[in-house]
């Protein structure tokens, strides 16, 4: 077929057109074989830019286009959109990265201009290559998995179930909340945590269309797009959820009552070996502990479980095992969470050292009516209200050492806990704080700063050299670059505000999904304006702070925009396929099954045809990266639209 190309060459205002000549660039453009025009326009991706293209193509009846302009990130599925509509098959376009690759990587315009040619003369070189590729169907399943029981799981299930779709709703712990549940108030309005999640957690207990699966862990997760197979392991509680009323007399009746470290206070508290992790739990449950209840890692406790003959209604079954779920969805919400940077990293503020040196998080629970000393604020080592409280934020965050980000609450939820500290004490507690910068970004947030600043609270900018025992207090010194003064500050409890940091699994959970990691640890979003809460993964979807460091609000929003993203997916009977997927050149293929090694997405399969083992591709489960390409010793595995003929002459008339 004799090719016909259009190159079209985007200004993008003054992106592109500041640093490489565009005059230049289509005069040399027009002289390449098989180009018939060449035009540019100052937004190729405007309206009229796509007119342009249109009109184009109809006039001098092109099959095959290349647009010069930004990264294919950001316009190639509108481009595909605006061939298509001309007459060109979507995938006779190849795009030239002229404004990240050329204008934006160098400030010397002639050489800037000279890759631009390069980049361009490659595109047109592989663009004689294309060919037409056409989509197939897949149907689609209307289920949904939303991951992690946090305030964005929470919300996005119950977004996607109110649009009536069925939601999975998977939770590692015994119970729905995350860390919103344990803390006492939220900023800036300071409106009760509790009061503002348990109703959506009673919601999500009481919707038909959620399917709650709490004390289990994703194992495993195959298919594509419309079609997720997903394996669960779900841990035995060792309580028959069906008959448990959850009155807790096994709780109050367990021979380790009060002996264990209650991980939901942080260790401030202690609890039994059955147990429910907070008074607002759902599934309002018992859970038994198996790595600590003594039948369970022992066989025997004392003469009989005190705990089975408390419980009336016959719900503690020892003999449960582990169990494997398969339910099968169309797309997924990640949503799961995030860690807190361990202080003892940071050893000179002596955490691992000094009874009275907690987190931010220690503190909510001490502050909670609900927490292990009932609302009193009380020093660990002596159980006495302290005189005085220093607050350090930013432990481990902006730090080229540990952790280059901020944490987006540290500042706000140090000033909510001082708020609430002079609300019950007044003057009687002397607060300090020690900051980097105080960021109030937030809608209210800079009022609320303001309130604290005026309310007797002595703010220090600098970080303490370290922090030290004195008889009865721990004492610090801190510069402040504000004053230029040096500080000698005494206190009685410090409070270390720690960096919120990716999930501890993260890297392995990553590739259960088969999405990516930012250079942070953080899921990685698809465009981080475009795109914010999709992936890579077509049909996987972010939400809250797996993404990212983010408030509440933000969480929220974030889940509400990820359902939708699914919704739009769930709502389709049938979905395009990508059609740039692997395929296997049989008279080539010697069945050496390097590929299948190399699969991560389980799509390639060895089978035997005529005597000969060779490769097959599943369509379906291919997501065309390209690796199996790159590991094919005989070149038998190609992928469409980047055969290796079509990327040889591109690299070749590139260099």
């Amino acid at each position: 077929m004799n090719k016909k190309i259009g190159v079209f060459v985007c200004h993008c205002g003054i992106n592109i057109a500041s640093n490489v000549d565009i005059n230049e660039l289509i005069k040399y453009s027009s002289n390449l074989n098989n180009v018939v025009i060449s035009k540019d326009y100052k937004y190729m991706c405007s309206d009229n830019g796509a007119n342009l293209i249109k009109d184009s193509i109809k006039k001098y009846k092109l099959n095959s286009v290349v647009i010069a302009c930004c990264s294919p990130r950001m316009h190639e599925n509108t481009f595909r959109g605006v061939v298509e509509d001309g007459g060109v098959n979507a995938f006779n376009l190849e795009i030239a990265n002229v404004r990240e690759q050329c204008s934006w990587a160098h400030d010397d315009k002639k050489r800037s201009t000279e890759k631009a040619k390069a980049l361009v003369r490659g595109a047109v070189a592989k663009a004689r290559l294309l060919e037409s590729l056409n989509t197939s169907k897949i149907s689609v399943n209307p289920n949904a998995l939303v991951i992690g029981g946090g305030i964005s799981g929470i919300q996005a299930s119950l977004d996607l179930a109110e649009k009536g779709f069925k939601v999975y709703l998977v939770e590692r712990k015994p119970s729905i909340g995350g860390r919103m549940a344990q803390l006492d108030k939220t900023f800036p309005t300071l409106d009760c945590s509790g009061c503002i999640l348990t109703p959506k957690m009673m919601e999500v207990a009481n919707n038909h269309n959620i399917d709650l699966i709490t004390y289990s862990e994703i194992k495993n997760i195959d298919g594509n797009i419309g079609n997720y197979k997903v394996k669960i392991r779900k841990k035995p509680r060792y309580i028959n959820l069906d008959k448990c009323t959850g009155c807790g007399d096994c709780v109050d009746a367990c021979r380790l009552k009060d002996r264990i470290s209650n991980e939901f206070d942080m260790g401030l508290g202690k609890r039994s070996a059955v147990y429910i992790p907070f008074p607002q739990a759902i599934p309002m449950k018992c859970t038994i502990d198996g790595k600590n209840c003594l039948m369970i890692k022992h066989g025997k406790c004392g003469k009989g479980p005190l705990c089975v003959e408390a419980c009336e209604a016959n719900a503690i079954d020892f003999s449960q095992k582990e169990e494997i779920l398969e339910i099968e969805v169309g797309a997924i919400v990640v949503a799961t969470g995030y860690d807190l940077l361990d202080p003892s990293k940071v050893y000179e503020y002596g955490y691992s050292q000094y009874k009275d040196v907690i987190t931010s998080m220690e503190m909510e629970r001490l502050i909670s009516s609900s927490g292990p000393t009932s609302g009193e604020i009380l020093c660990p080592s002596n159980n006495k209200i302290p005189k005085s409280i220093t607050f350090i934020l930013c432990v481990g965050s902006r730090d080229e050492t540990s952790c280059t980000w901020c944490c987006r609450i540290g500042c706000m939820s140090a000033l909510k806990q001082i708020y609430l500290i002079k609300e019950k004490f007044g003057n009687k507690i002397e607060i300090n704080i020690s900051y980097t910068d105080i960021r109030s970004f937030g809608k209210g947030y800079e009022e609320f700063y303001r309130k604290i600043r005026g309310e007797n609270t002595n703010f220090f900018r600098g970080k303490p050299s370290d922090v030290r025992k004195t008889q009865d207090q721990l004492k610090m010194d801190i510069f402040d670059t504000t004053t230029n003064k040096l500080f000698e500050i005494k206190t009685d409890l410090v409070v270390l505000v720690p960096e919120i940091i990716p999930k501890t699994d993260s890297d392995d959970f990553s590739r259960i999904l088969h999405i990516s990691q930012s250079s942070d640890g953080f899921f990685l979003e698809a465009h981080p304006k475009l795109r914010p809460m999709d992936t890579f993964t077509a049909g996987i979807f972010l939400a809250g702070c797996c993404q990212g460091p983010k408030d509440i609000q933000d969480s929220v929003s974030q889940a509400s925009g990820a359902a939708g993203r699914a919704a739009n997916i769930l709502s389709k009977k049938e979905l395009e396929a990508e059609p740039q997927i692997a395929y296997v050149d049989v008279d080539t293929c010697s069945g050496c099954s390097m590929c299948i090694s190399i699969c991560e997405y389980n799509a390639i399969d060895l089978i035997e045809e005529k005597g000969k083992k060779q490769a097959k591709v599943t369509e379906a489960l291919c997501k065309g990266c390209g690796a199996c390409v790159g590991a094919c010793p005989s070149g038998a595995m190609q992928q469409l639209g980047f055969k290796d003929k079509q990327m040889i002459s591109m690299v070749e008339e590139t260099v």
